[in-house]
């Protein structure tokens, strides 16, 4: 009775093509949005950010990127934690050759030599797809964390091999290191998520998007009916890696403050993301989210249940969680295999109708 359009007229195209032309759930996005932005940064403190908060919107922003490649587009990838360290080494190379440099510059450039080394990698899409692209990326991931780890020049021939992120600060604000306020870490991602959210979501929906997911579908009859796929795949190339290469600014510099590339951006990194894309749902801005929420959460919640609830050993309770994880994502991808997303939309579609039987 209360989740249904009618009523709701729409007078102009642009109101019936809006993002979310049902009133409740505008409704439900600006609560949301509240939230975040007005009760969250008030309350935070360093455990909720670095444990939850920071991972959680900026796994959420690199899932955005893989998704764009592999829901919309439909080219595997296996490549995205090297495609992280892209993003993460590039910003520590500008933060210490340019340490005037505005912060948020460092990031869209770094996002932007991101898209074309992903330009670079993407190449073989023209030519092959499915498991051998899935390898093609996958050998990029391991040439990337190689690359990074023998050449010193990238991370200024520290005896460690480590990179460290310096002071950054905006508007009066520290946004990096140790000293920097869990609110204002928080509230910087937050930003980027919520912006480059929104423009991901309307991508999808436009032009560029309709062509990714012809692609997708079938790439003989997109190119039939005038779809270039050099400029599609490549285009999905680009957009993803600037997503991903922001993602691994943003994890190295405001999360984490240093890294080392094999340990911070190996090939588990990949697969942690490919997991939220899959869980959250492929092809949908909102499955990111969703996996992203998932991914971060439920490992916090089964070592806490153990830990404090059952007094199971730390180290136990780390195998444990592995293992019940890994359990859990296989009945989840039996039972629904399209995801979070797919759940929600199902729910949405029964509020339209109840209380009347299906």
């Amino acid at each position: 009775m209360f989740y249904r359009e009618s009523g709701q007229f729409k007078t102009s195209y642009q109101t019936d093509q809006a993002i979310f032309p049902i009133a409740q759930d505008r409704w439900f996005v600006y609560a949301i949005l509240a939230i975040a932005v007005f009760v969250v940064p008030f309350y935070i403190d360093d455990y909720w950010a670095n444990a939850i908060f920071l991972p959680f919107l900026i796994y959420a922003l690199a899932a955005m990127g893989l998704n764009i490649l592999t829901g919309y587009c439909g080219q595997l990838s296996l490549g995205t934690g090297g495609f992280m360290a892209v993003g993460a080494y590039a910003t520590y190379k500008l933060m210490t050759m340019f340490p005037e440099m505005n912060f948020i510059l460092i990031i869209l450039l770094s996002g932007g030599i991101t898209a074309m080394v992903g330009i670079l990698f993407g190449i073989p899409s023209l030519r092959i797809k499915g498991f051998y692209l899935a390898v093609a990326t996958l050998a990029a991931q391991f040439f990337l964390v190689w690359l990074f780890n023998k050449v010193g020049w990238f991370y200024n021939y520290s005896a460690s091999g480590q990179i460290s992120a310096t002071r950054m600060v905006m508007f009066g604000f520290q946004i990096t290191g140790p000293e920097a306020a869990p609110a204002v870490k928080y509230l910087f991602c937050l930003g980027f998520v919520l912006v480059f959210g929104l423009i991901a979501k309307n991508i999808a929906r436009g032009r560029i998007g309709r062509a990714w997911m012809a692609i997708r579908d079938m790439d003989i009859a997109a190119e039939i009916i005038g779809i270039k796929p050099l400029d599609a795949k490549l285009g999905a190339f680009a957009v993803s890696s600037f997503y991903i290469g922001m993602s691994g600014s943003l994890y190295f510099a405001v999360w984490l403050g240093a890294a080392e590339v094999g340990e911070a951006f190996g090939i588990s990194q990949s697969f942690l993301i490919l997991f939220i894309v899959i869980i959250g749902g492929l092809g949908t801005v909102l499955g990111s989210f969703l996996g992203a929420a998932f991914m971060v959460l439920m490992p916090i919640l089964l070592k806490n249940f153990m830990v404090d609830g059952l007094s199971i050993m730390a180290v136990t309770a780390k195998h444990v969680e592995i293992m019940l994880m890994g359990t859990m994502i296989i009945i989840f991808l039996i039972v629904e295999p399209h995801g979070f997303a797919r759940l929600w939309q199902i729910t949405k579609e029964k509020l339209r109708l109840w209380p009347f039987p299906h």
